[in-house]
């Protein structure tokens, strides 16, 4: 059944409207998002829609098509619902914008998404995102992506207890079609790289073990660099642990615990890893791009410690393929998703043979998507 058939079964009328918001990819930048440092994301075509009816009351009312529950927000009092099995995400979002001053008008909401949970493609921004955009244009207003990505950011931060940083909500904003987003995230600059990825194609393979940010060690990551960054700061007058140049971090490696230092050496060398990642995709160098998926892996792996035994027999996998030019994790970690480049004619082969190593050592399938990048915020 269409999404506006079943807003009409729900809720007893057609939408006024259908908005979509993406589910993002990370090519490469993991964990430098909070850290002051560039990334390169970009939005899928998996996506979260919402079908959207003013109600003439003061509530929101939200459900889903999978889902036979609905939740009722309060929009004046929607500092109360952090406890919501489904639904806090959206009253987070209402919250953050009612404080923001934001004009909130009561409405109908029906989600459909697309972007599997709990699979590292940023399902949570996408729902906040679409519910930002559908909120501010029920309600009259033409809202900037940028602002509401970072009102976001500042819901998941304050209301659903993620210390995550500006990359998620700000791909599934202002992504664009047939291209990655180079951001600054300290500064919010962004420039769009055209992503020719020529004979090949990005592979997600989803580990399928269940994660949850909020349970994970996520936020003691955020903590350790953050120590990283108090230490260096005796060094220079450095802002973001992005800015210490990696000659600096050695100078002061004895200063430093050891695990402190080792997650400090992932945030220096992955900016680096960003950078020559632009150049390689701008000269059309594909072989030297799969190289530095890699190696971010294996920083990630020893380094940062976020991939575990799912993650790497996903990626070890794929390395293992001829067929595969590069692959690593994408996502917080602790679950989620592989990204690999794949040559096209040899994608069949890649799913069969990695799906089958994975099974055999893991003892439960992967699932895999091929990559489709498009735009971010869409109006049906």
């Amino acid at each position: 059944m269409q999404l506006k058939q079943q807003f009409q079964q729900r809720f007893g009328a057609l939408p006024q409207a259908v908005y979509s918001a993406a589910g993002r990819v990370n090519l490469i930048g993991e964990h430098i998002d909070y850290c002051g440092g560039c990334v390169l994301p970009a939005a899928l075509s998996l996506k979260c829609r919402v079908a959207v009816r003013k109600n003439s009351t003061r509530f929101l009312r939200v459900a889903a098509t999978d889902l036979d529950p609905v939740a009722v927000i309060d929009l004046e009092a929607t500092g109360n619902y952090r406890g919501l099995a489904w639904g806090n995400y959206q009253a987070g979002v209402a919250d953050e914008m009612r404080k923001a001053g934001y004009p909130l008008v009561g409405c109908d909401l029906l989600y459909d998404c697309t972007v599997p949970f709990g699979a590292g493609l940023s399902s949570s921004a996408a729902i906040e995102v679409a519910t930002a955009y559908a909120l501010c244009r029920t309600a009259g207003v033409e809202p900037d992506k940028t602002a509401l990505a970072v009102l976001c950011k500042q819901a998941e931060n304050n209301y659903c207890g993620v210390n995550c940083g500006i990359m998620d909500q700000f791909a599934s904003a202002n992504g664009k079609a047939g291209h990655a987003v180079l951001l600054n995230c300290a500064t919010l600059e962004a420039r769009e790289i055209p992503l020719d990825l020529r004979d090949c194609v990005l592979v997600l393979s989803n580990c399928n073990k269940p994660h949850n940010l909020i349970e994970s060690k996520y936020n003691e990551r955020r903590g350790e660099v953050e120590t990283a960054l108090a230490l260096l700061q005796t060094a220079g007058d450095y802002s973001a642990l992005a800015e210490v140049p990696l000659s600096v971090l050695e100078q002061n490696k004895q200063h430093m615990p050891p695990v402190i230092f080792r997650r400090a050496r992932h945030v220096v060398t992955e900016c680096a890893r960003v950078e020559a990642a632009v150049r390689a995709l701008g000269s059309g160098d594909l072989a030297a791009f799969g190289q530095l998926l890699n190696a971010s892996h294996r920083s990630l792996r020893d380094d940062y410690e976020v991939t575990g035994r799912e993650l790497d027999a996903l990626a070890e996998a794929a390395w293992a393929h001829p067929a595969c030019l590069g692959s690593r994790m994408t996502g917080a970690g602790f679950g989620g998703c592989t990204v690999s480049l794949v040559r096209k004619a040899g994608v069949p082969a890649f799913i069969g043979e990695v799906g089958a190593k994975y099974l055999a050592e893991i003892g439960y399938p992967a699932s895999f998507y091929v990559a489709e990048v498009a735009d971010g915020i869409v109006e049906e």
